[in-house]
């Protein structure tokens, strides 16, 4: 993350730091184009970042030798409709899909924190301090049961597992595309730690201004 400062008042007063995420978006190549008539549903795959021939297995490198494109580290597929009928194996798309002030959903894996507590999972306060409490002041406490129902109901919430999962942040605002170095300008904050994937699409529930 980084911050910028609004000159033209878009985002408040001007002169007004705006807090942003640069991404590099792109360019990314339409390796194949799946249709109803073939798959049984629509969906366009493209593939980012350039790696060595020999980076590849066999089936990799004939699915890349038939797009006609240099092999890729990346694959990811995405659902179109009829906004995607114009893509074709080959094609680049690039980060001027997009302009400044389009409102876009951001998914990506948030980083990893292992096996915690309630404390940090949760956000669950901590027992007394006093020496009443004794050595149990970051346990979870009481788990509300008593002798009905004498079980722990699904979904309390516990100490285990924590981050690694799939989250979207939804109708964040481009406030910068940057055509020549291929990156994006998204105000906020996004999931995952630096340098991960994340893909971006036009916010499902907000659209472009």
């Amino acid at each position: 993350m980084t911050q910028i400062f609004d000159t033209e008042g878009k985002f408040g007063a001007k002169g007004t730091v705006v807090p942003v995420t640069v991404i590099e978006a792109g360019p990314c190549v339409v390796t194949q184009i799946k249709t109803e008539g073939v798959d049984g549903y629509a969906a366009v795959q493209v593939a980012f970042e350039d790696i060595k021939k020999n980076r590849t297995n066999k089936p990799q490198a004939g699915h890349f030798k038939k797009a006609g494109v240099t092999p890729k580290r990346i694959l990811r597929e995405f659902r179109v409709t009829t906004q995607g009928a114009e893509l074709k194996v080959g094609d680049v798309i690039t980060c001027d899909m997009f302009s400044a002030g389009d409102l876009v959903d951001v998914t990506a894996r948030t980083k990893g924190r292992g096996f915690t507590g309630v404390i940090k999972r949760w956000n669950q306060r901590r027992q007394p301090m006093s020496h009443g409490c004794s050595v149990t002041h970051r346990a979870p406490g009481s788990m509300g049961a008593n002798s009905f129902p004498s079980r722990v109901f699904p979904g309390k919430k516990l100490a285990g597992q924590y981050g690694n999962e799939q989250v979207t942040i939804s109708n964040l605002t481009i406030v910068k595309v940057d055509k020549e170095k291929n990156c994006l300008l998204v105000k906020g904050g996004v999931p995952g730690p630096e340098g991960a994937l994340v893909s971006i699409r036009t916010a499902v529930k907000g659209g472009a201004k």
